[in-house]
């Protein structure tokens, strides 16, 4: 089986010859390569070369357009700063100081700029490996895209002190993730990511209330499309689970302190749990030993429904051994 083949055996319930391995790579992959990681953020060849190579080196079986949180941020009317050697900066949320969303620019995936080189990322991608790996597109979540725009902490108090407006600044968002994800799942995205990390800093009901019935109408949508969801939230998000059970991901990422186990518990038989290796101390501070050791257990707390990563993205600095050793083919 090849990545392409070895990806879809598992979503459609079928074996494979051995798990998907699925890692997420962004500063890794661009230190593989030589570059800095201003260009892997800002010029769509840079990180489909970066992605290639790191597949055909370490044995993966997804490509990934991820880079940083900005995209769509940028189509709202954000001005973002590149660095060299960091993540892309947003100089200032476009909606710090003020609750009027007509000051908000309209996002177009086909003309914003950032978003264009997302969509062409894919396109690369299709073009040069299509059938051969997995194609993992991405958009921000609602929660996480109303926190760019304004400001992670004002955005949490917003949810306490501005029911409406947040309702209505949530709306926003995920008409544009909508559009952004579906535009991508047509230039041959065949799953779409959704990071959403600020979920796991609010409560239950919060989630559910706020975050839920969104996110559900985003996965919907990318589903009808043709394509499948990947769930991506960081940090500890047991109390969430019964919620994102609900909104039903195709796969969802674990991050490292949640048990796979409690995962499968709440998730049900069907969704794919991905990870979930601690990203520093189990993987880029571990022995090639240590984690292939690790990866058994995973497999049976997840309850075999499983593809291989880590916790949350690769860190740069990582010995090549450790990430060849995650990538282990494990059945």
């Amino acid at each position: 089986m090849n990545g392409w083949e070895r990806y879809a055996a598992v979503l459609e319930g079928r074996r494979p010859d051995h798990l998907p391995r699925v890692p997420i790579l962004m500063a890794f992959a661009a230190q593989h390569i030589g570059s800095g990681y201003g260009a892997f953020a800002s010029d769509y060849r840079v990180l489909v070369e970066a992605n290639l190579r790191c597949a055909e080196a370490f044995g993966m079986d997804q490509v990934s357009t991820i880079s940083d949180p900005y995209r769509e941020t940028a189509g709202f009317g954000a001005e973002i700063e590149f660095v060299a050697e960091g993540v892309p900066r947003c100089l200032r949320p476009p909606l710090a100081d003020t609750m009027d969303l007509s000051r908000l620019g309209k996002p177009d995936p086909l003309s914003s700029p950032r978003m264009l080189d997302r969509l062409r990322a894919v396109e690369a991608f299709k073009r040069s490996v299509g059938g051969q790996y997995s194609i993992l597109g991405w958009v921000e979540g609602p929660a996480a895209e109303a926190a760019d725009l304004r400001g992670v902490e004002t955005f949490l108090l917003d949810l306490v002190e501005e029911e409406n407006f947040c309702c209505d600044l949530l709306d926003r968002c995920i008409e544009t993730a909508i559009e952004f994800a579906l535009a991508q799942v047509r230039a041959g995205a065949d799953t779409v990511g959704v990071g959403d990390a600020i979920c796991s800093q609010m409560s239950r009901g919060m989630y559910e209330r706020f975050v839920l019935p969104r996110q559900k109408r985003l996965f919907e949508a990318i589903r009808r499309q043709g394509a499948r969801v990947r769930l991506h939230i960081c940090g500890d998000i047991r109390h969430l689970l019964p919620g994102i059970a609900q909104a039903g991901p195709d796969l969802l990422d674990c991050d490292w302190m949640v048990p796979l186990s409690e995962a499968r518990a709440a998730m049900g038989p069907r969704v794919i749990l991905t990870g979930n290796l601690d990203p520093v101390r189990a993987v880029m501070q571990s022995t090639p030993e240590r984690i292939r050791a690790a990866l058994p257990a995973l497999v049976r707390e997840a309850q075999g429904r499983c593809m291989i990563g880590a916790g949350c993205e690769i860190p740069p600095g990582t010995p090549p051994a450790n990430l060849r050793a995650l990538c282990t083919p494990v059945s």
